[in-house]
């Protein structure tokens, strides 16, 4: 009988000890918790229609670092554009692309039509870099682009949004989302052509 408790009791002890371990489990959604790496898809999955209305597959940017920037025609910080264009020329033969995105969140500094901009920045500025319609970067209507690029559960690290016209974005040639500058940073700065 004394043999049958202890039999008993070390069954149950064991059992205890089992259901303890299993219960020190992995934290709950371990993988949907985890940090998650910048994607690099994500942003080569984009398509959008140009200034001049022709499709543009960003999946054809793979391998190459872009440069993304929300644009305006009647902003203080407009003649960015020439050293957009400056840019442009000095590293489109190196893997750098830069994308302008017109925008009318901030003041109402973009209020033209998508071919009243294209013949501003043609005619003002020469701009030869890749530009595309007209599109909102904040607000209830934000464009998945904006989305992605602001979000951090999209890009993996970032949720600053465009604090006015003229803000920079970084991808690297992975598709990550690697920094942002501030409108005020020229194009042409140090601290965006030391990472180019």
């Amino acid at each position: 009988m004394f043999r049958t408790l202890i039999t008993i009791a070390s069954s149950v002890g064991l059992l205890l000890f089992s259901r303890c371990a299993s219960t020190q489990e992995r934290p709950k959604n371990a993988a949907a918790t985890a940090p998650q790496k910048a994607g690099t898809s994500a942003f080569y999955d984009f398509k959008m229609k140009t200034l001049d209305g022709k499709d543009f597959d960003f999946a054809t940017l793979k391998g190459k670092k872009v440069l993304l920037v929300n644009t305006a025609s009647k902003c203080g910080l407009t003649p960015q554009y020439e050293d957009l264009e400056k840019l442009h020329e000095a590293y489109k033969d190196k893997n750098v692309v830069v994308l302008g995105f017109p925008a009318n969140n901030f003041m109402g500094q973009e209020p033209g039509s998508n071919a009243d901009i294209q013949s501003f920045c043609t005619k003002n500025y020469g701009v030869k870099f890749q530009m595309f319609e007209k599109l909102d970067v904040t607000g209830d209507k934000k464009h998945p682009l904006y989305q992605w690029l602001t979000d951090k559960s999209k890009n993996g690290w970032n949720e600053q949004e465009p604090n006015w016209n003229f803000s920079k974005y970084l991808v690297n040639e992975q598709g990550e989302l690697v920094s942002f500058f501030p409108s005020k940073t020229l194009p042409t700065s140090k601290e965006i052509t030391e990472k180019l």
